[in-house]
């Protein structure tokens, strides 16, 4: 679920119709800016903040939802 919730986000900065869990941020034209609106993002939706350093460490949907899920978040309905 988060997964999901997480690639939605990133879909929707990012302003593709599809992203696959293994596409690299920056491969996909990700810059510091929609990284602070996808952490935005992920605060509004998840109810979660993750410190940047962390996203620039997790550059892809299936590595950054890993470390949420880590972190114990759960995600609203």
């Amino acid at each position: 679920m988060i997964t999901e919730k997480v690639r939605a986000i990133w879909c929707r900065e990012l302003r593709r119709d599809e992203i696959a869990v293994d596409d690299d941020f920056f491969a996909l034209g990700g810059d510091s800016v929609i990284m602070a609106k996808i952490q935005a993002g992920y605060i509004d939706e998840l109810d979660v903040e993750v410190p940047m350093d962390q996203m620039y460490l997790n550059p892809t949907v299936a590595s950054i939802s890993a470390y949420i899920e880590a972190m114990g978040a759960v995600t609203r309905s």
